[in-house]
């Protein structure tokens, strides 16, 4: 099956006076490109979420984000009343200036807030991977329902290219009759004399160089790997680019060979509907 790299998940929870928001957005890349910003109380478990999203979401450029919002009475700053006030007394005596205007500057300056680290709790940790799960499964479910959009345009793609090769297959004889017929009118216009033998020798070794039976068989029997692979296996996205690969080589060998205007002509859009394969398999999983 296919699947595309580009998701989208959002996902919402209330544990106690807390409420857990997690979204998580990937993009293609080749590797697993892992972007994590969580509160810092919940710093001790970056290497457990990033491992349910190397293992869930597999490669891409991931960014996850986790957001926390004390609800009720309970913050997770307080204030250094006594370094305030110290700042505050100290301020009263460099100068006039009101209370409020004290208070301003006494409240930039360090160590007036303190950050007391919250206690991770094992029922709010079962609540935070429980909704990381949900935000991955719906983000695979984009992924899912766009893979399916590029396995249409992939099939579409390598079905016109099948029907290029079956022109090609259909020309390719009078391709070589073209040109036994062109070395011969040509040897004909010289007007010497030639050991006919040696002549016929010459033009099988000519023609050899020009075969492309080989490449024919070698494009089609990759075409239908390719197919085999994009439904049977997955993740695919890294084997596909391969084969596809190997798709362009022989396609390429055919270009060279051709000596023939038409052959060329479906050399091209073969190369043509490659190029659009290979733009959508960037984003393949």
């Amino acid at each position: 099956m296919i699947a595309s790299m580009t998701g989208f998940g959002k996902k919402e929870a209330q544990f106690e006076d807390k409420h857990i928001s997690i979204e998580v957005r990937s993009l293609n890349s080749k590797n697993a490109d892992i972007h994590l910003r969580t509160p810092s109380y919940l710093k001790e478990l970056d290497p457990e979420i990033r491992k349910v999203l190397v293992q869930k979401l597999q490669r891409g450029k991931i960014d996850a984000n986790i957001y926390v919002e004390f609800n009720g009475e309970t913050a997770p700053t307080t204030i250094n009343t006594a370094v305030v006030k110290a700042y505050m007394t100290q301020l009263e005596s460099l100068g006039a200036a009101t209370e409020s205007e004290r208070m301003a500057l006494a409240m930039r300056l360090p160590d007036t807030l303190s950050s007391e680290k919250d206690s991770l709790k094992e029922e709010e940790k079962k609540v935070l991977f429980t909704l990381l799960e949900k935000v991955v499964k719906e983000l695979n479910g984009f992924r899912t329902d766009e893979g399916r959009e590029l396995e249409k345009d992939l099939k579409l793609r390598l079905k016109l290219i099948e029907e290029h090769l079956s022109t090609v297959i259909e020309i390719d004889p009078q391709r070589q009759t073209k040109i036994e017929k062109k070395l011969r009118t040509s040897l004909e216009e010289l007007k010497v004399e030639i050991d006919a033998n040696r002549f016929e020798q010459e033009l099988i070794f000519y023609l050899e160089k020009f075969d492309i039976t080989e490449e024919k068989v070698r494009l089609q029997n990759h075409l239908n790997y390719f197919k085999e692979v994009m439904v049977n296996e997955f993740p695919n996205g890294k084997k596909l680019g391969f084969i596809a690969q190997e798709i362009g080589r022989e396609i390429n060998t055919i270009g060279s060979k051709a000596n023939h205007a038409a052959l060329q002509t479906l050399v091209v859009q073969m190369k043509d509907e490659l190029e659009k394969i290979k733009e959508q398999l960037l984003n393949v999983l």
